[in-house]
């Protein structure tokens, strides 16, 4: 059972990054100026989209809290400045695109979408920092609680989370030339290639960067998945660099998604069957079977989960067949 309820917070993590991976990817595009028509334009795109794509965050802190009680207490006190900038990201990117359209003023507008801007790039770094954290280890202390934030502050980290937002980026500018209209998705598709391009330089140097690093070899139980992690994801970017040269946006679309899916996958598989392994103390690893709640507890939230996982499905895939489709004159401006 335990098993179960680690993939099933596997698949919430991985579809948040997906989904929000957009959302913050055309944050991140903000930065760049431009018309305030063209800024307008992406975010009506991720518009109908955007408060669902958080439920996905809410469903997996939701297992976290519930399922991984011991797994949770570690996270949030051994990798609090990451989990921070996350969560300050995430927070500040729906503050910001909530509110810049209240202001009547573009220079005043212009400064929240540089807000929005900073709030995707924390929240990138952060989510990709951290996992980066869990692949090399942490100090837990024959107690089994991690001691210090030091482990978080390595050039593997910090490459892990550069390489995460260069990934967003590269998806969000994907999900634009899928979304806008042709006449302005076809400069946008020159724009995603490049991105695409930086990722691939992003994802090399944190790779390079896991292999030379000792705690990342001593952590990693698998070593299989840990490899295979970055050629796959190479992969994925290099197929959706091909479909964007041949004007087939769904297939990079769909190519850069499976790459930002592939980190939760890779590093859940090479710490198997340890949740958090000890750089410390050797026999203080947390497994997986250790870091969940008792069994009548797992299972009387699998009752509650029952219901609520189809729903929280079908109503994402509604919400992409309602709104499938290139944006025009008649869609609705939400910010």
């Amino acid at each position: 059972m335990e098993l179960a309820w680690y993939a099933l917070l596997g698949l919430f993590l991985a579809g948040y990054l997906v989904l929000a991976g957009y959302d913050y990817g055309v944050g991140l595009l903000l930065a760049r100026g431009g018309p305030p028509a063209h800024r307008r334009a992406a975010l009506t795109a991720v518009g109908p989209f955007f408060l669902g794509n958080e439920v996905w965050l809410v469903a997996t802190a939701g297992i976290l809290f519930g399922a991984f009680p011991a797994l949770e207490g570690e996270l949030l006190s051994g990798f609090y400045p990451v989990v921070a900038a996350a969560l300050g990201g995430t927070i500040t990117v729906t503050v910001g695109v909530q509110l810049r359209s209240r202001p009547t003023g573009e220079p005043t507008r212009a400064a929240w979408d540089r807000v929005v801007a900073a709030g995707s790039l924390a929240a990138a770094f952060g989510w990709g920092a951290l996992l980066a954290g869990l692949l090399q280890g942490v100090p837990l202390a024959a107690d089994g609680h991690v001691t210090g934030v030091g482990h978080v502050a390595t050039p593997f980290a910090a490459l892990a989370g550069l390489a995460m937002a260069a990934l967003m980026a590269a998806h969000g500018a994907t999900f634009l030339t899928l979304r806008l209209p042709a006449e302005a998705a076809a400069p946008l598709t020159r724009t995603a290639r490049r991105l695409v391009a930086a990722a691939l330089a992003a994802v090399a140097l944190a790779a390079v960067a896991g292999l030379l690093s000792d705690r990342v070899r001593a952590a990693t139980q698998r070593p299989l998945p840990a490899v295979l992690l970055p050629l796959v994801l190479v992969t994925a970017l290099l197929v959706a660099r091909t479909a964007l040269e041949r004007r087939r946006p769904g297939v990079a679309f769909a190519a850069t998604s499976a790459a930002l899916a592939l980190p939760v996958v890779g590093v859940g598989a090479a710490l198997w069957p340890y949740a958090l392994v000890s750089t410390g103390a050797p026999g203080a690893s947390l497994s997986v079977a250790d870091a969940a709640a008792s069994g009548p507890t797992l299972t009387l939230l699998g009752w509650l989960v029952l219901p609520l996982l189809p729903a929280l499905l079908g109503f994402q895939a509604m919400c992409w067949w309602v709104f499938r489709g290139r944006t025009d004159g008649r869609t609705p401006v939400y910010w």
